[in-house]
């Protein structure tokens, strides 16, 4: 399959202005800024064909370029990453499987983009693919924590049988009753926002208008399940390092620390 990487990437953060330019430092100890992180991350993974940043900014465009990415410029009309990756595939050309790879995704390890493309390979229904870890006691624990306090600690998935996405939620899913995280390893599955499309399903999403559960939720993939569109759940194994995204300054030390502990330059 002809596969392309696309990172979307807008400097106008709600929590952080301006993060796909902040400098990170990784083992090495030389910064760079997160745009380029992602991009790095794009190129580990194996059987892609091209890795793009995709923004509607010219100062996230000219940092790229500098590093040596192709750019493709999008409308500042988008209203999320899904929307920007269905404008870009216009100016891809004939792909096959189109990943989105968000620009803030520097530490998801290539193991979890290439697992997706080799069920999209093996499937040849599947529209839509993204990864999910299983959570072990401890980490439902702290996420219960974080909701407790009112904040959100993630987003979490249920699937039917097949493996094919029920409903995502900001909240954790399923409901656990008394007893129900006697086990080390949990029910719960964590949703990773990395996904696989065909370009079917990138033109169905655009085609469908914004629902009522995407926006309460303010999860885009709803929208594909709304639509009818099948997503197919790939559970991934949790790494060795913690899987942070950058959303606000305090995020930086603890990146840098997991970029040194993944050996990342």
């Amino acid at each position: 399959m002809k596969t392309a990487i696309l990172i979307p990437a807008r400097y106008q953060s709600s929590r952080y202005p301006g993060k796909p330019l902040v400098p990170l430092r990784g083992a090495g100890g030389a910064p760079k800024p997160l745009i380029q992180r992602s991009y790095e991350a794009a190129q580990r993974v194996s059987g892609v064909d091209s890795v793009h940043v995709i923004t509607d900014d010219k100062r996230i465009a000219k940092a790229s370029r500098e590093f040596g990415a192709s750019v493709i410029m999008t409308s500042p009309e988008c209203r999320n990453g899904t929307e920007r990756c269905a404008e870009a595939l216009g100016q891809l050309g004939d792909v096959d499987l189109v990943v989105n790879l968000q620009g803030d995704a520097l530490l998801t390890p290539p193991g979890f983009v290439e697992a997706l493309a080799a069920r999209m390979a093996d499937n040849s229904d599947a529209l839509v693919a993204t990864p999910a870890l299983r959570l072990r006691r401890s980490e439902v624990q702290a996420l219960q924590a974080e909701e407790a306090a009112g904040r959100v600690g993630g987003t979490s998935v249920v699937t039917d049988a097949r493996g094919q996405a029920l409903y995502f939620s900001k909240r954790l899913i399923p409901h656990l009753p008394a007893g129900a995280l006697n086990a080390d390893v949990s029910p719960i599955r964590l949703h990773v926002g990395v996904y696989a499309y065909r370009p079917e399903a990138l033109e169905r999403y655009v085609a469908t208008p914004v629902s009522e559960l995407e926006t309460l939720e303010g999860l885009e993939q709803l929208r594909f399940l709304v639509a009818g569109v099948p997503v197919a759940v790939v559970e991934v194994a949790t790494p060795s390092f913690a899987l942070r995204e950058l959303n606000n300054p305090e995020d930086v030390d603890p990146i840098e620390q997991a970029l040194a502990d993944a050996g990342l330059e």
